[in-house]
């Protein structure tokens, strides 16, 4: 039975190829059509669940076997006295086995096919409307009657049903195949909801089939998929390994009673450089408009705002360049120090958020020393110009020093080399590349966000919204991973749970209030 999918659990994810594979092993060991029948079974049933008042069911069903799940659905909505509007692109003579058997099977039941979708008139917001048209068949971006199909869908007030994926989405990478994502995404995708439960809000649904896929959660995947389901069909999956992971929810931390300050961990903010222009007079704050003055103080200290009310024991700020700031009295508790004369061998440290290009002198004996190491923006636009910093980074990992690089997909770019248009295309190879180059745990932030590691299947981030779109909410993040790092997790599970709990705090937020990187990171707690 089709079943909504929570985020509080983890999911393994496959690919195509992988997917294929339990198809395959799964059809060998059933009797012929069976996958096909119980995959229009779900569809049917789900349909009816959610728009049971619908006067027009119109199924929009492909050449393929995803148009034969399309049609299996069509057969038993026609048999519980519904007349579902069916349109087919296929060719009963070149229709693959299972999708011909189908098709049979629902003429038999005395569904109709017809030429055209339903007049525009006739689908309003009680209809639904199926998408039964590519799946993970895609191979090339929708055209001629299928393009007009899928327009004709999103423009429609009718609720859609995806059948397995969303015609023209790339299941294994969540880009669109084509240009114009117009006819894939509604503008009714939502958010997901503070319940755990995934894009509840929306008026479009995905039912995905067998398996789970990578690309439902990345890149344009989640605005395609709005509301997202799941069957497998009662067929297991045996030892077919995970291409991927959808993170679950962290465990609640739990401090022992006699727990101290520094029992739960010290970390230091490296970065937020200030720089003042050579000018004559002396000057009480930076004039930004002037050349050469930068004040990005603040990107440190929201990292620092982040670690502490993420749990860490004890805070220190490092500020870099010529810093007036010697206490935050906004945060009483964050202690200001000269970044050269911390104790860099015994902290966790953050470094690069708002460092400027001052961050680069201090890199090498951070890279060397710490124990613990979020490396974020400035740190790592520097590492990406400087090949001695990435062999520095590379090295730690054979010191068994944990280090934790938070890109987004332009600093991944710079960092491998590419475009951020190649990063994008496969966010997944991207950040596994990226793990392997530099022997480290690599988040690769945005909608989907990746955490990859040496060795490990990557996970993809099931939480989070375009809330987050503003700035300082990636300072954020750095510092709450560094506070989980300091807790003592594992670099990949600090990293997980971080991001987790960074987007499920934005998914928490009140409806109505806009969300600062500030409010975020005090929200923490």
């Amino acid at each position: 039975m089709p079943h909504l999918l929570r985020l509080d659990t983890p999911h393994a994810l496959h690919s195509v190829v992988a997917t294929r594979r339990v198809e395959e092993r799964a059809a060998a060991q059933l009797p012929p059509n069976t996958l096909m029948q119980r995959a229009g079974l779900a569809v049917a049933r789900l349909a009816m669940a959610l728009a049971p008042h619908a006067r027009t069911i119109w199924i929009a069903c492909g050449p393929g076997n995803n148009g034969g799940d399309g049609l299996e659905a069509a057969l038993h909505l026609q048999r519980w006295g519904r007349t579902p509007h069916v349109t087919w692109l296929g060719d009963a003579d070149r229709a693959p086995a299972d999708a011909r058997a189908a098709l049979a099977r629902a003429l038999d039941a005395g569904v109709q096919l017809r030429d055209q979708p339903p007049a525009a008139d006739r689908l309003g917001e009680q209809d639904v409307c199926i998408d039964a048209l590519l799946g993970i068949g895609a191979a090339r971006p929708p055209e001629g009657r299928m393009a007009h199909w899928l327009a004709h869908m999103a423009h429609s007030p009718a609720l859609r049903l995806n059948v397995d994926v969303p015609s023209g989405l790339d299941a294994d990478t969540g880009c669109l195949l084509s240009p114009d994502a117009t006819p894939l995404i509604a503008a009714s995708a939502g958010h997901t909801s503070a319940s755990g439960l995934f894009g509840t809000e929306s008026r479009t649904h995905t039912l995905s089939l067998l398996t789970l896929k990578p690309g439902l959660f990345t890149a344009q995947g989640r605005d395609a998929c709005g509301t997202l389901w799941f069957d497998d069909l009662m067929v297991p999956l045996g030892e077919e390994p995970a291409t991927a992971w959808l993170s679950g929810a962290p465990a609640t931390a739990h401090y022992a009673h006699a727990s101290h300050k520094g029992s739960r961990g010290d970390v230091a903010i490296v970065g937020g450089e200030t720089l003042r222009p050579a000018a004559k007079g002396a000057v009480s704050a930076v004039d930004a408009s002037h050349p050469g003055a930068t004040a990005m103080a603040g990107a440190a200290l929201l990292a620092a705002s982040a670690a502490l009310h993420g749990g860490a024991g004890r805070v220190y700020v490092g500020l870099l360049g010529q810093p007036q700031i010697d206490c935050d009295v906004a945060q009483p508790e964050l202690m200001f120090r000269d970044p050269q004369a911390l104790p860099r061998a015994s902290l966790t440290v953050v470094c690069g958020c708002g460092g400027g290009a001052s961050v680069a002198a201090l890199l090498p004996a951070i890279l060397a020393q710490a124990p613990r190491l979020v490396l974020d923006a400035d740190a790592l636009n520097a590492i990406a110009h400087r090949p001695d910093l990435a062999a520095d980074v590379r090295r730690r990992a054979d010191g068994n020093l944990a280090t934790v690089l938070t890109p987004h997909p332009l600093e991944a770019a710079r960092l491998l080399g590419t475009t951020t248009a190649e990063v994008q295309r496969d966010r997944l190879a991207a950040a596994q590349a990226l793990s392997a180059r530099m022997a480290a745990v690599v988040v690769l932030k945005g909608s989907g966000t990746v955490i990859a590691a040496p060795g490990k299947a990557p996970h993809i981030n099931p939480t989070g919204n375009g809330l987050l779109a503003t700035a300082g909410t990636g300072d954020v993040l750095a510092g709450l991973t560094g506070a989980r790092l300091a807790a003592g997790q594992p670099a990949f599970q600090a990293a997980c749970d971080a991001v987790y709990q960074h987007g499920a705090a934005a998914d928490a937020w009140p409806r109505g209030h806009g969300l600062t990187a500030g409010a975020l990171a005090k929200s923490l707690g």
